[in-house]
C-alpha cells in the first residue's frame, strides 16, 4: 500500500534536481549537492531496512532548515535542535512555505544539553552538520548524536575541513596564516579566524568510530566551489552544472577530501544498543 505522506518517485527526483540547481541562488547547490545525495541514499536505506515510509529523523544544529525541510518533503519526520531563535523562526516559516510544516518540529536547545529537548534512542537518523566546530568537547557531540539514534541508526556528520582553509589562505597570497592554521591543534588562522576548530578525516572517521559505529562512507564536500570564481558560475553557460558533476567525482577520492572545504562523515551502528549500552 502506498502512504500518502510519501512522495511519487517523480517528485524526490525533482527535490534532488531543485538542491542541485537552484538559479537564483547558484552556489548554493554546491554547499549541498555532494551531501544531499548521500544522505538520500541513506533515507532510502533505512526505509527499506524497516519498512517504514516516514523516519524520525534529528538534525542538530539544523538552523532554517537547509536539510531539514527538504527531508521533509521526502515525506519524513524531523525534529530540529538549534540553540537559535531567529534561525528556529526561519525554520518554520520555510516550513510552512514548502508545505510541510505538519512534518518539521523546531526546538531550541545545544548538542551538550541535547537530552533536555530530544529523545534517547529515538531516530532513525541523526544529522550533525555544522556543530563540531564550535562545541566544547567534539567527541561529546558525536556520542550525544550516536545515543539519539535507534538500533541500526545512520549518523551523518558534516564539519569544516583544515585542508580546504588552508588551500584557501595560501591561494589568497596569506601564506603565514595557512602555516598558522596548518600546524595550529585546531586548524585556526588566526585569532580572527571565524571557525573555532576544524577537522582532517582521519579525526572525524576516529571520532565516529570512537562512538561505536562503522564508518559507511567519507565525501569531501566544496573541493573546487570555493576556489572557481562566482563570475564563471554565475556567467558561463553549463558551468554550474559540470562543476557540481566534478565536486561528485572527486568527493570520494582521499586525495581531494583532504582539500575539502567541509568533509562528510556517514556513520552506521554495528552492534545492537543493549551491546552499547552495556
Amino acid at each position: 500500500m502506498s502512504d500518502p505522506m510519501r512522495p511519487p518517485v517523480s517528485h524526490r527526483h525533482s527535490q534532488t534536481a531543485s538542491l542541485r540547481s537552484d538559479p537564483s541562488r547558484p552556489r548554493a547547490s554546491l554547499r549541498t549537492a555532494v551531501v544531499w545525495e548521500v544522505l538520500q541514499d541513506a533515507l532510502e536505506g533505512r526505509v527499506k531496512a524497516t519498512g517504514r515510509q516516514a523516519l524520525e529523523v534529528l538534525d542538530t544544529g539544523g538552523g532554517s532548515g537547509n536539510f531539514a525541510v527538504p527531508v521533509a518533503s521526502l515525506g519524513h519526520r524531523v525534529t530540529v535542535v538549534d540553540p537559535s531563535p531567529n534561525a528556529l523562526f526561519a525554520l518554520e516559516r520555510r516550513a510552512a512555505e514548502a508545505g510541510v510544516a505538519d512534518r518539521v518540529k523546531g526546538v531550541q536547545g545545544d548538542a551538550h544539553g541535547l537530552f533536555d529537548v530530544a529523545e534517547r534512542g529515538g531516530y532513525d537518523v541523526v544529522l550533525c552538520h555544522g556543530v563540531l566546530e564550535y562545541v566544547d568537547d567534539p567527541a561529546e557531540g558525536v556520542r550525544n548524536a550516536v545515543a539519539a539514534l535507534r538500533t541500526e541508526g545512520v549518523l551523518s556528520l558534516l564539519a569544516a575541513g583544515l585542508g580546504g582553509a588552508v588551500l584557501a589562505r595560501a591561494l589568497a597570497g596569506h601564506f603565514k596564516e595557512a602555516r598558522q592554521a596548518l600546524d595550529d591543534p585546531n586548524g585556526r588562522w588566526g585569532a580572527s579566524d571565524p571557525v573555532p576548530r576544524r577537522f582532517t578525516a582521519e579525526q572525524l572517521t576516529e571520532l565516529v568510530e570512537g562512538a561505536g559505529l562503522t564508518v559507511g562512507a567519507v565525501h569531501g564536500v566544496r573541493v573546487f566551489a570555493d576556489l572557481v570564481p562566482g563570475v564563471l558560475v554565475d556567467t558561463e553557460p553549463g558551468a554550474l552544472e559540470a562543476l557540481l558533476k566534478l565536486e561528485e567525482a572527486a568527493a570520494e577520492l582521499p586525495a581531494f577530501q583532504s582539500v575539502a572545504t567541509q568533509l562528510h562523515v556517514l556513520g552506521e551502528i554495528r552492534e545492537t544498543r543493549g551491546d552499547r549500552e552495556a
